[in-house]
């Protein structure tokens, strides 16, 4: 048996969206600002695309950027509004931040302002106490994340713009919905935040192609520069068959599947706890509304994480040690350091998730494969 449990690492692409993109190589491929039928049709499946998006994330009557991933939606975000603003000032964003965002402040800095992260929680929840206290009339820019996409904390987002509004009403809000879109509920309009970004491999679209929805009174710079594509925001020839993959992704994302995420994500930690009784969940607890449904963060101490990572890859289960995107770069999560974990516990992290469509005889597999590999791996730990 194979079963994939990385789905916060990329996802496969869906069958719909497959037959999508292939009808959209071999029919509309054209180049979508071109003014002949042709090419009109596929601006037309964009369009389509565009506003299933928006209405998915709670923005009809919103700006939405098309891009190339999450990463690049985050960064015109960031960049992009910080270039519009006169003056000096602070960008907050959360300690456990993507690196997509994180890895901004040294630009960020360059441009003459200063970046400081706000604390999280034992959960890897913004600590609104704190943050609170770092609001004034300086601040520019908060970023925060929708849900991590290591310990699965959904971030308190109503919590934190009515803070905005009370303390630093001149200042923006960007959340990176990276791990968010589609499986947590999002309301942009609502919400009165600024911008949101998502990436379409996170929900069975393909890689290479993500969005920026921006309200349409916030100000944003473009970062690269050309034909002047996605109103002059993003220039570069559209990458029409990914925007169409997406569209179809958004509309056939299954509606249930928040839910059924849940219950593979508690029956998996209940069976683990129960074979395992060593083992320690990371992030919030399973009846917490912080906690989302997709990913589920547990230690195995004293077995380190690549150990038995590999272990069970024998078994046919592929799981990950943390973010895909830095895991191969540092020893330490720096999500889980953030959160006050003890190294022992950092150092044997497994990260499960989840993707509608997952059975609990799959559940089942897992978790009697991480007790077979858990008692053998943990006599030849170096005490």
């Amino acid at each position: 048996m194979t079963v994939y449990l990385d789905n916060s690492a990329t996802t496969r692409p869906s069958d719909a969206v497959v037959r999508a993109m292939h009808d959209a190589l071999t029919a509309h491929w054209h180049n979508p600002s071109a003014l002949y039928r042709p090419a009109m049709e596929a601006e037309k499946l964009m369009s389509a695309a565009r506003e299933a998006c928006l209405k998915a994330a709670g923005a009809a009557g919103q700006r939405l950027i098309f891009t190339g991933s999450g990463t690049e939606a985050d960064n015109i975000a960031i960049l992009g509004h910080l270039r519009t603003v006169l003056r000096s000032g602070r960008v907050l964003m959360l300690s456990v931040e993507h690196p997509a965002v994180l890895q901004c402040a040294q630009e960020i800095e360059r441009m003459g302002h200063t970046a400081e992260l706000i604390p999280v929680d034992s959960r890897g929840v913004a600590d609104l106490t704190a943050l609170r206290a770092m609001l004034d009339e300086r601040v520019l820019l908060i970023c925060v994340m929708q849900v991590n996409n290591e310990s699965g904390a959904i971030q308190p987002l109503a919590e934190i713009a009515a803070l905005r509004r009370e303390c630093c009403p001149q200042a923006a809000i960007h959340v990176d919905g990276v791990q968010g879109f589609l499986r947590t509920p999002m309301d942009f309009n609502r919400l009165g935040i600024q911008s949101y970004a998502f990436s379409g491999h996170k929900i069975h679209a393909c890689k290479g192609v993500g969005g920026l929805i921006v309200r349409k009174d916030h100000k944003i710079s473009p970062i690269q520069f050309g034909g002047g594509q996605e109103e002059g925001y993003r220039s570069g020839t559209e990458n029409t068959v990914g925007v169409i993959g997406l569209g179809e992704a958004v509309r056939t994302y299954p509606a249930q599947g928040a839910a059924e995420m849940l219950q593979c994500k508690i029956r998996l930690w209940e069976k683990l706890h129960e074979l395992i009784p060593e083992a320690v969940l990371n992030g919030p607890a399973l009846d917490d509304p912080a906690c989302a449904p997709h990913i589920l963060n547990v230690s195995f101490p004293p077995v380190r994480s690549q150990t038995m990572l590999f272990a069970l890859e024998g078994e046919g289960i592929y799981v990950s040690a943390g973010s895909a995107c830095s895991s191969r770069k540092q020893k330490f999560s720096g999500v889980l350091t953030a959160m006050g974990l003890k190294n022992e516990l950092k150092d044997s992290a497994l990260r499960f998730s989840f993707c509608p469509g997952i059975t609990e005889e799959e559940i089942d597999f897992v978790a009697v494969s991480v007790k077979k590999h858990y008692d053998m791996l943990k006599k030849f730990v170096r005490r």
